[in-house]
């Protein structure tokens, strides 16, 4: 894969499962009583944590699978499947499970900073993005192609922080039934980056040919 065509790949597969726009509702509905300069200082340290997250584990995540004995053919059978139970409930617009609990989001409701947990993990960096990102540094070849994962996520959180400061002020221009077209619309991208994680697990096992 060229240096183009995984950044590509970066870009939208992250943006898509992290998917900042999905978030806004329950953003909102867990700061209620903040300001506008409140709640922009929450989804500042909120994407920042995400970041972290997120390098973190792109960094350290195949040294890990090493260590546990892991292969990545194996680790991309399992983040295809955890990305395609999440896109199967983005094609019915709504988030899934996998991203955060009912309960969770209910929890961050009762909380005074909801900045790191629940916002930054899991919202934003889920197991789903966490898993991707392990995924993407799996495939990653070249020290080039590693330095443009770590842009792609920056770029995402900077992305996810832009969402939300836009909605600080309440998210009046986000239309419900855009919300779902575009939640929709992602889960079908996210669906076909699944399957091709499961193509090129099944391809590096030797099961396929191409």
């Amino acid at each position: 894969m060229d240096t183009s065509e995984f950044t590509l790949l970066a870009l939208t597969s992250l943006f898509v499962i992290v998917n900042p726009i999905a978030v806004v509702p329950a953003f909102l509905a867990m700061t209620p009583h903040d300001t506008p300069a409140q709640r922009i200082r929450t989804a500042r340290i909120a994407c920042f944590v995400a970041a972290i997250v997120l390098l973190a584990f792109a960094l350290t995540g195949g040294s890990m699978l090493k260590f546990l004995g892991v292969t990545i053919p194996a680790f991309q059978i399992a983040g295809s499947i955890v990305l395609l139970l999440i896109a199967l409930d983005m094609l019915k617009a709504r988030r899934s499970a996998v991203q955060e609990t009912t309960e969770e989001t209910d929890a961050g409701t009762a909380k005074e900073d909801i900045a790191t947990t629940p916002l930054a993990v899991p919202m934003l960096a889920g197991p789903g993005a966490i898993s991707n990102v392990i995924l993407l540094h799996g495939k990653a070849s070249g020290w080039e192609q590693q330095v443009l994962l770590a842009c792609c996520i920056i770029g995402v959180c900077a992305a996810s922080y832009f969402v939300f400061a836009l909605s600080a002020h309440g998210a009046k221009w986000l239309s419900p039934i855009i919300l779902r077209l575009t939640t929709r619309l992602m889960g079908l991208l996210l669906a076909a980056v699944a399957m091709q994680f499961l193509v090129n697990a099944l391809r590096d096992l030797g099961l396929i040919t191409r």
